[in-house]
């Protein structure tokens, strides 16, 4: 992999919300016609993830559910179109501890402003939240 796509793939508390936010196109689970959104990534331990708060279902989780192949597109200092596969966290422990490092991320993002915004406790992200590993081919 590209040293900087490497570096813009490893966030550090220090990450920015442009420098963790990018693109991701995917298939659409009943129409087979692509679908590209703006969503947050995390890295943990190496491992890049993607998820998204509880409890509402999203249609993006929906589509990789069935189409696990996407494309991952780093839009912000580093731009770079990447080949990649999600695969779903299911398991209650992995998630747990995988959901505990991307929200202390987050409260790290947030550490002293009064713009956090308000976000449900770790238990409802395990329970309720997509959440995949997303591995670049």
């Amino acid at each position: 992999m590209d040293a900087e796509i490497a570096t813009a793939l490893a966030l550090t508390p220090a990450s920015t919300v442009e420098q963790r936010t990018v693109d991701i196109t995917t298939v659409g689970a009943r129409t087979q016609q692509p679908r590209r959104i703006e969503i947050w990534f995390h890295n943990v331990n190496g491992e890049v993830y993607i998820t998204g708060t509880p409890p509402r279902a999203r249609s993006w989780y929906a589509n990789l559910l069935t189409h696990p192949e996407f494309t991952f597109h780093l839009k912000n200092g580093v731009h770079a179109d990447l080949a990649a596969t999600a695969t779903p966290i299911t398991d209650a422990d992995e998630r747990s501890a995988v959901l505990s490092a991307i929200l202390d991320g987050i409260d790290a993002l947030y550490a002293g402003s009064a713009s956090r915004p308000a976000f449900p406790p770790l238990e409802e992200w395990v329970a309720g939240s997509p959440l995949v590993r997303v591995s670049f081919s």
